[in-house]
């Protein structure tokens, strides 16, 4: 699965890092995500669906393949 973000949606909520830290970052000037796994697999696919469900502007999606 891929990640997919868009990044003008974000408002920095950081939900998407406190889901999956391992996944997600925040950038330091304006809090909005940052994507450090892009194709995640096995035991990522959970922290990554958590996420997208948390995301309260729908910044994030996950695209089979």
């Amino acid at each position: 699965m891929q990640i997919r973000t868009d990044a003008d949606r974000c408002i920095g909520a950081g939900r998407c890092f406190l889901a999956a830290p391992a996944l997600f970052d925040q950038n330091d000037h304006d809090g909005t995500v940052v994507v450090l796994v892009e194709q995640v697999t096995g035991d990522q696919v959970e922290g990554a669906r958590a996420a997208v469900d948390d995301c309260p502007t729908r910044t994030l999606s996950l695209i089979e393949g």
